[in-house]
């Protein structure tokens, strides 16, 4: 990264998809708060496009988890949007910034002035609520994404956008109940596609296979731009507990999440939009199992095709949040 003249605000979110458009609201905040900074955000390097579209991000750090983060400056401001610590508080601090904002942990003395973790906290509730304990107002509503300046691929615009894949089994719902929805969708005589990201070519295929759709259906591993160009276009997407929900939010695209090891309370679509439906049975579990999560399981193609069909009336004022049992 070249120098500036300008005093730099660097921000740690070294995650995934979720994970950055989760913390849109806190770069916001961090934006307005150091209008004057060249903001720097350290986070993989794919997520640069969607970080640009958030208009709170000059440039993205390519940044690995818990990584040293190669800048070659110190930055006037740090924030630790990553983690707790002290693992994370200690690769910014090795970056010899002018000051921390961030988590108090015990094991690091400049970290003592932040506000204390709690662990029962929906993800961007948090890092707003960090950043107001150091002084800097945050709205954790401010999700929003504008619709990305590409075009999407023809087959999702106006259709339903299924995406089967998860990183983790314990959040992959059965192929066979992916593409029975998918049937009930071409059924009352809606367009359905596919997605799928790095490593589940098969899985897609398979439901496109046992839904009867055609290849043209399943959009494979598509550069993050225009995978947010197909979700903006579609007419509503059915996804689990991954990153293409927080894009669903994002881009306000109607939306039903299921949700199986992890509470939506934690991770899901914000309340007072009934335009996304986060269903859960009520259970929790590990997110990084290696089968399907029994509280996963619990959710029925019923429960998916009612949810559905809520979403046909989106000014209705129904809660986010529905059980699935």
């Amino acid at each position: 990264m070249s120098r500036s003249r300008r005093p730099v605000m660097l921000a740690l979110r070294a995650l995934g998809l979720g994970d950055l458009l989760t913390a849109v609201p806190a770069l916001r905040a961090l934006a307005e708060a150091f209008p004057e900074h060249r903001r720097v955000l350290a986070a993989p390097s794919r997520l640069a496009p969607l970080a640009a579209l958030t208009g709170a991000v000059d440039v993205v750090l390519d940044a690995r988890p818990l990584a040293p983060v190669a800048l070659d400056v110190a930055p006037d401001v740090a924030v630790n949007l990553h983690g707790r610590g002290p693992e994370s508080h200690h690769v910014l601090l090795a970056t010899r910034p002018g000051r921390l904002l961030a988590f108090a942990h015990p094991q690091v003395a400049g970290s003592r002035h932040g506000p204390e973790w709690q662990a029962e906290e929906h993800e961007v509730t948090r890092w707003c609520r960090m950043l107001e304990a150091h002084g800097i107002p945050a709205d954790p509503s401010r999700l929003d994404l504008p619709a990305p300046p590409v075009r999407p691929p023809a087959v999702a615009i106006g259709a339903t956008l299924l995406h089967p894949g998860a990183a983790s089994a314990a959040r992959r719902w059965p192929v066979e109940r992916w593409a029975a929805v998918a049937r009930a969708e071409r059924a009352a005589g809606r367009a359905v596609a596919v997605t799928s990201g790095p490593g589940e070519r098969a899985r897609g295929r398979a439901v496109a296979h046992a839904a009867g759709l055609g290849p043209e259906a399943v959009l494979e591993e598509l550069p993050l731009l225009h995978l947010a160009a197909a979700v903006a276009a579609a007419g509503r997407v059915v996804v689990g507990d991954t990153g293409i929900a927080h894009l669903a939010t994002a881009l306000r695209t109607p939306s039903v999440v299921l949700f199986g090891p992890s509470a939506p309370r934690l991770w899901g679509p914000p309340p007072g939009r009934p335009w996304h439906r986060a269903l859960w049975a009520g259970r929790s579990g590990d997110p990084h199992g290696l089968v399907p999560d029994p509280g996963l399981l619990a959710i029925g193609v019923e429960h998916v095709l009612q949810a559905l069909a809520a979403l046909e009336d989106v000014s209705t004022t129904a809660p986010a949040l529905q059980e699935a049992a």
